[in-house]
């Protein structure tokens, strides 16, 4: 694409707006005509954006906004053509290896649909028999370090526990977070007490994991309602909140919480 050349128009074919997309992403990353910032990013560099555009997604569907999902998927799919473009240009892969690779993927853990299988053999199943094919060492292998704490902890505890490393029933859980509150309330140093609330956390969601409750949705909702409440006492005291006691401050957040 020259200097002069213009992106192709918007077309509503599915083909032809991806085409249009990787065509855009090409000219930006061109090293001559492109834009400066978008060719001097890698993957290091455009990995946070990435993580973000997702949290982004999971907002609009959080607050049932349509038009901001449609929005928000289209910057995620930007940030997968970016990648994709920065590896090709490396000599590594190209978009259409990453959109054939995960419909293969799809179709080889579906086998029950696209294949000869009579029973759904289970996504976690064949995923760790995929990682077995791969020479895994550890049932702990493959999750993500860069998830969220929160998913990453219950992830691994579902991983471990699939070996047989669990709690009978959740009284397991449950007296492991008095011990560590317990062992928090010990700490001598500023070290220890961190150390200590780390495995406190876990501790919690590890009891929330024996609960059926997915920790990161349950601490996602519980920081919605702070915020709407929060909010709310702010209104309620005109702007001025920092001018109240401690106590009005409660007596205007039972307030906006019986509101709810």
């Amino acid at each position: 694409m020259s200097r002069d050349d213009t992106p192709p128009q918007r077309q509503t074919d599915l083909g032809e707006a991806i085409e249009r997309l990787t065509a855009i992403m090409a000219r930006l990353r061109d090293p001559a005509t492109g834009c400066a910032w978008d060719v001097a990013q890698d993957f290091a560099s455009i990995a946070p954006y990435t993580i973000e555009e997702a949290y982004e997604v999971a907002d609009a569907i959080g607050r049932g906004d349509m038009a901001a999902l449609r929005d928000e998927l289209g910057d995620l799919q930007l940030q997968v053509v970016f990648h994709a473009r920065m590896a090709e240009e490396a000599g590594d892969f190209d978009l259409t290896a990453v959109i054939s690779g995960i419909a293969d993927k799809m179709v080889r853990r579906h086998p029950h649909v696209f294949g000869d299988a009579e029973d759904n053999p289970g996504w976690e199943a064949i995923k760790a028999a995929e990682r077995a094919e791969k020479g895994a060492a550890s049932a702990l292998d493959g999750v993500a370090r860069s998830l969220p704490a929160l998913l990453r902890a219950e992830k691994l505890q579902k991983r471990a526990a699939r070996t047989g490393f669990d709690w009978p029933d959740k009284s397991g859980p449950r007296a492991k977070i008095d011990e560590e509150l317990g062992e928090i309330d010990d700490a001598d140093n500023a070290t220890q007490t961190n150390e200590e609330v780390g495995d406190f956390l876990f501790a919690a969601v590890n009891y929330a994991r024996h609960l059926g409750v997915d920790p990161e949705a349950a601490l996602r909702a519980a920081n919605g309602k702070f915020e709407r409440r929060f909010r709310a006492i702010e209104a309620m005291a005109g702007g001025g909140l920092s001018a109240l006691s401690l106590d009005e401050m409660e007596k205007l957040w039972a307030e906006a919480k019986k509101a709810e």
